[in-house]
């Protein structure tokens, strides 16, 4: 008599099946422990303030502490690389800007230490906004046209702070300086935080640097607004609404500055997984919650469709920053 149950081939073949399951069971229950959120700038800053909210309202979506790590440098490409080289296991993510993610491979032509393109794996923008100019509350210029005649009376003089060589605020005033005919001196930091410090004690004289990290300090009479980057009016901040865009400044020079962040995870990333991180930052970022807490601050919140989507204009805007960087001459090799 022979005995009933699976053959031995059967048994065989389910056991070999089982390192192709475990995968799919793993990306199925993710995530299963706490997901890390590199920030690759300082503390303080208007990437990290971004980053802890969004972290704070991932949490309770994903069921996991989310944790922000701080790892600034090289104009955020310590950061970027951190998690270019990370497992791509959806527990390690990056918070990147429109300068790390399309801007700094050709500001870093030779000492890139990977290609965004390539490396990293779109999931989708979180916002998008403009830089403020702001001086120094206890500097005498009231406007835009006082700091001017200023920078033209004493050529290099007047100092301005940026959270590094080639950011957003730096090819701004590059920009500003080559319209306006001055000369402002350029002061590169490790981040908005430090500088921001510095503009606090008068050791530098002004910024440009997105809203979120600068509002704070206008709101309390520290810092006094000037003009914003945008061709247009910041009419969504409502203590920004009587400062001047570029469109009325300097007309006629094509001055349009906008900025970004978005959320990427290393390539070969799982597609579940990222279809589910995508959801839950969609879920954050349409939400009136975050839209309530973004929009004083001067981002306004912004979800890709889909990472496909958000791919695609990653490419868009990596040829136009390119054209950007080449026209300022703006080089950190």
């Amino acid at each position: 008599m022979t005995r009933s149950g699976p053959s031995r081939r059967t048994l065989l073949g389910a056991v070999a099946a089982l390192p192709l399951a475990a995968p799919a069971l793993a990306q199925g229950n993710w995530p299963q422990r706490p997901i890390r959120l590199v920030v690759p700038f300082p503390p303080g800053g208007a990437v990290d303030i971004t980053g802890r909210l969004l972290a704070e309202r991932l949490q309770p979506i994903l069921g996991q502490p989310i944790t922000v790590d701080n790892r600034g440098g090289a104009g955020g490409n310590i950061g970027g690389d951190a998690v270019a080289k990370a497992q791509p296991d959806g527990y390690t993510l990056l918070l990147g800007t429109a300068t790390i993610l399309a801007a700094n491979k050709f500001l870093f032509r030779r000492s890139m230490p990977f290609d965004p393109l390539r490396d990293l794996t779109p999931v989708t923008r979180v916002t998008t906004g403009t830089v403020l100019l702001v001086v120094n509350a206890q500097r005498p210029w009231r406007s835009f046209a006082d700091l001017v005649a200023a920078a033209k009376q004493a050529p290099g003089r007047i100092s301005m702070g940026s959270s590094g060589t080639g950011t957003a605020s730096h090819l701004t005033l590059t920009k500003v300086n080559a319209a306006a005919g001055i000369d402002i001196t350029h002061v590169p930091y490790r981040g908005g935080g430090p500088a921001i410090a510095d503009l606090l004690s008068g050791t530098i004289d002004m910024m440009f640097d997105v809203i979120p990290a600068l509002m704070p300090h206008v709101r309390e009479g520290r810092f006094r607004a000037l003009a914003v980057g945008s061709a247009e009016r910041v009419t969504y901040v409502p203590e920004l609404r009587d400062v001047p865009g570029m469109s009325e400044l300097l007309p006629n020079q094509g001055i349009d500055m906008q900025s970004w962040y978005a959320v990427n995870a290393p390539a070969g990333t799982p597609a579940p997984i990222v279809a589910r991180l995508h959801e839950a930052l969609v879920r954050v970022v349409r939400s009136d919650d975050f839209k309530a807490r973004m929009e004083p601050l001067g981002f306004t919140p912004v979800a890709d469709d889909s990472p496909a989507a958000y791919g695609e204009y990653l490419q868009q805007q990596e040829q136009f920053w390119k054209a950007l960087v080449e026209a300022s001459g703006a080089t950190l090799d």
